[in-house]
């Protein structure tokens, strides 16, 4: 039986996908062989890729200006390209710091040797929030940001529009949840492991013009224009990742029906979860600001937390996974991304509800 899937990420997968994914598992598209077994020079992989691709920039509704990377090293390894690409030698970029990955993003462009400049930061209010003020540098490179924060349960709700320079974004926690306006972007990364796909993938989304502007002589792989030149083809793409994601893009396209309605059905779900939080009395308690809460990651405490274990122990019996927080931070996450079902999350909220009657 399939328990119901809170994890941070690798996290829930659409059931159709898994079932086509099981379904081609020994001969992928007659081909007589798993996709996992096929060359990546192979016309019917290239093909694959390349319906990918177009299906991504269709449901992001930017089909021009735009070009879908396939990479790897997860998000981890962008925190290094992007300032060793855009802000070499000492340039100047600014970061607003909402969490670990932004923070971890912030020091890997002090080791690239950039001059990381932190334009806003919520560290004294320990990540509770979204910045709505900023202390730009006159001249950033870039101004890089984390769209959603997994650990701390924040979300930025809209994005700086007088920043003065590109803005960069870190979406890996909320890609293709809800539509987001890029006009003021030139570079989108996400691990495809929260809403996309298995971990193994890493999405990209660069405009052209932008990656020419990037540092020369830089090693193959860590420059976007090889990417680009050999359509993440340079080596082995991680195959059987992007197949996955290509069915998770046609199910959220033809399914679901799109970014605007997976959009109001996470809100759904996120608005049943944080009503049960906030209508506890206290026995639950949300760490996030309610101005700046994720609908994708719902952090919140036990007011007993010696009870956390317990309610964590006793989740995982009645079937539901992956809700302790952050090892960073301990505390309770619920993780409700695209393919989590309204359902799963009413059956939570139907436990805490009765965990609360038994030991509040």
């Amino acid at each position: 039986m399939r328990v119901l899937n809170f994890n941070g990420g690798p996290a829930a997968l659409p059931v159709p996908v898994l079932e086509q994914v099981a379904a081609e598992m020994l001969d992928w598209q007659g081909t007589g062989m798993s996709i996992m077994e096929n060359s990546h020079r192979a016309k019917e992989v290239v093909a694959m890729a390349e319906e990918t691709q177009a299906a991504l920039l269709e449901l992001l509704g930017i089909e021009k200006g735009w070009k879908v990377l396939f990479c790897q090293g997860g998000a981890s390894l962008q925190f290094a390209m992007i300032p060793m690409n855009f802000a070499p030698d000492g340039t100047v970029c600014d970061y607003i710091d909402t969490g670990l990955w932004s923070t971890k993003a912030y020091q890997e462009a002090q080791i690239c040797g950039a001059r990381p400049h932190l334009a806003a930061s919520s560290k004294a209010d320990d990540f509770t929030y979204i910045p709505r003020e900023y202390s730009f540098s006159p001249k950033p490179s870039y101004v890089y940001l984390t769209s959603n924060n997994t650990v701390r349960g924040t979300r930025w709700p809209s994005f700086p529009d007088s920043a003065p320079a590109p803005l960069i974004a870190d979406m890996s926690s909320e890609f293709l949840s809800r539509p987001v306006d890029l006009k003021n972007f030139v570079l989108v990364h996400a691990g495809a492991q929260k809403n996309v796909g298995p971990a193994g993938l890493t999405i990209v989304l660069i405009r052209p013009e932008w990656a020419e502007t990037g540092k020369k002589g830089l090693p193959h792989m860590l420059d976007y224009r090889t990417y680009i030149e050999h359509d993440s083809m340079f080596n082995t793409p991680p195959v059987a990742a992007i197949y996955t994601a290509g069915l998770t893009l046609k199910w959220l396209r033809d399914d679901i029906g799109g970014l605007a309605k997976i959009q109001q059905l996470n809100q759904e779900k996120a608005d049943c979860l944080y009503k049960a939080i906030d209508g506890s009395g206290g026995f639950y308690k949300g760490t996030a600001r309610v101005d700046s809460r994720s609908p994708m990651n719902v952090t919140f405490r036990l007011k007993q937390t010696d009870l956390e274990k317990t309610f964590l122990d006793e989740a995982k019996k009645e079937g539901m996974v992956g809700l302790n927080g952050h090892r960073s931070v301990g505390g309770m996450r619920a993780s409700i991304y695209n393919a989590v079902e309204l359902s799963a999350v009413e059956t939570l909220v139907g436990f805490m509800k009765h965990f609360q009657s038994k030991r509040g």
